[in-house]
């Protein structure tokens, strides 16, 4: 079959930062520009628009400088306007060759912002798309309001694509400005437009107000459309653009007769280099890019996995430079939790297997996180729990901490004869804890071991709701003996610790 190719502009740069609160320094609008086009390879890129400010010059220019010196100055686009020589002489300084000319593609869009005829906006488009020429500057041009254009005022569109066609232009680009098509719409439009002008290059830039971005642009691209515009994480004004990952995945997969030139495994790389440099979180459940979106929660479909793939779709995270996750939480089953030791190198017995589960799961009931670097100590703290016979427990304790008063705890200790409740002060909560056994192990004359070391530490990468481990190293009669609890909560975590030790003097 033989593949017509889509050309892929991402404008991230461009219509992407009027996400709101979102502006990229000159430094980080260029190593997005240089990953866009040597790593992700967009066709093109749309950076800035023109008289925007100092600033927006400044990074135009830096980024021209660099195409120009890696031979891709031709790819670099900036939204320009109808205004004479100012936009020309502004993109000519800055060091661009290419301009999108943003032109009025609906006849409300004309008579109530521009207040000119059809005949006058035409003739100063062509004014200006001359002196471009003249500068060697190529023009593309939007549509503003293309979309409603089609819908109301059909006749003054293909009036304007009749007047345009005569240009000396490279592509036409069709903007769904405010969002408002549906795929029916998309297709049956530049369906219209592709067979009455098929010399002409025509550009389909969605938006995703209805969240129809992607199907909107599957269907421009099956109705003719030669190119997309596109944005990293879907980024852009109210709900946002098209999103890159999502549209490159689609048209991989279910439009065989055509073929982009984007690498399908740098799009997670780049999605979060975007996300640290706007500050605009990407939703864990985000198609391809989103961190959810290649991990399996139920048991079932981990079990699935490991029998023929059961629980497989086209959408392998390998594509895209991931890796497939196993979450652990309470509807974790034994193969969910076998699959994250097997990723880590650790084999269990079954008896062994069957109580981390059931640890991960109470966890869960807890709506505690767990992740693949908490079970290590999970596995550690059920084991060592399971070499301990309880015949001393901590059944209950109020911690409390306020300003300007010492903590205090209440405890209440079970033993096999009774059981004994005392209140201390401390230091700390955990110090206040330790007062208050030590005076329910004086009453009860038993020996107590004294605390000689105190770590905490929590998993590599974890966060403000991970598990912590405390590691105690205890002291009785000069014998030294460390004990070690886990919990999301550092002093909880420690009263765990001390409980074992409890057991062991």
């Amino acid at each position: 079959m033989k593949q017509r190719s889509i050309e892929i502009m991402d404008t991230t740069l461009r219509d992407g930062e009027q996400t709101s609160g979102v502006s990229f320094s000159a430094t980080e609008k260029l190593t997005l520009a240089q990953l866009l086009l040597t790593e992700v390879k967009v066709d093109r890129i749309e950076i800035a628009s023109a008289r925007v400010s100092e600033g927006e010059f400044q990074a135009v220019k830096r980024i021209t400088d660099w195409a120009k010196e890696n031979g891709h100055l031709h790819k670099i686009e900036v939204l320009t306007f109808v205004d004479g020589d100012t936009s020309i002489n502004w993109l000519e300084k800055a060091g661009a060759k290419v301009m999108n000319i943003l032109t009025k593609g609906s006849l409300n869009h004309l008579t109530h912002q521009l207040k000119k005829t059809p005949d006058e906006h035409f003739k100063d488009i062509a004014a200006v798309i001359k002196k471009a020429q003249k500068k060697g500057i190529e023009s593309n041009v939007y549509l503003e309001d293309w979309s409603n254009g089609m819908r109301n005022s059909k006749e003054y569109v293909f009036r304007y694509l009749d007047f345009i066609a005569k240009q000396p232009i490279k592509r036409v680009l069709l903007p769904d400005t405010l969002g408002i098509l549906i795929p029916s719409e998309t297709y049956a439009y530049i369906a219209e437009i592709t067979e009455r002008y098929p010399q002409l290059h025509f550009d389909f830039h969605g938006h995703n107000d209805y969240d129809l971005g992607v199907a909107n642009a599957l269907e421009a691209v099956k109705a003719g459309a030669r190119g997309l515009h596109l944005t990293i994480n879907g980024m852009g004004e109210r709900a946002g653009n098209t999103p890159l990952a999502s549209i490159v995945a689609v048209l991989n997969d279910f439009q065989k007769d055509v073929k982009t030139n984007v690498n399908e495994k740098a799009l997670y790389k780049i999605s979060k280099l975007v996300e640290a440099f706007s500050g605009f979180r990407v939703s864990p459940n985000k198609p391809v890019v989103g961190e959810n979106v290649f991990t399996q929660t139920a048991g079932i479909h981990a079990d699935g996995d490991k029998k023929k793939n059961l629980y497989y779709n086209d959408l392998m995270p390998e594509r895209f430079g991931r890796k497939r996750k196993y979450a652990l939480g309470k509807t974790s089953g034994k193969a969910n939790i076998e699959n994250n030791l097997q990723q880590l190198g650790i084999q269990l017995p079954d008896e062994d297997l069957k109580k981390v589960t059931q640890r991960i799961i109470e966890l869960g009931d807890k709506k505690e996180t767990v992740t693949q670097d908490d079970l290590p100590f999970i596995i550690s703290d059920v084991l060592d729990s399971n070499t301990t016979t309880e015949k001393v427990y901590v059944e209950d304790y109020v911690l409390t901490h306020s300003k300007n008063m010492r903590p205090s705890t209440t405890v209440r200790i079970r033993f096999e004869d009774g059981v004994v409740e005392e209140n201390a002060q401390g230091d700390g909560q955990y110090d206040a804890f330790m007062n208050a056994l030590r005076k329910i192990y004086t009453q009860k004359k038993l020996p107590l071991a004294k605390l000689s070391d105190y770590i905490v530490r929590i998993p590599p990468g974890g966060k403000s709701d991970a598990l912590c481990e405390t590691i105690i190293t205890w002291n009785l009669n000069g014998r030294e003996f460390t004990t070690t609890g886990l919990d999301s909560d550092q002093t909880v975590a420690a009263i765990k610790a001390t409980q074992k030790m409890l057991n062991l003097v």
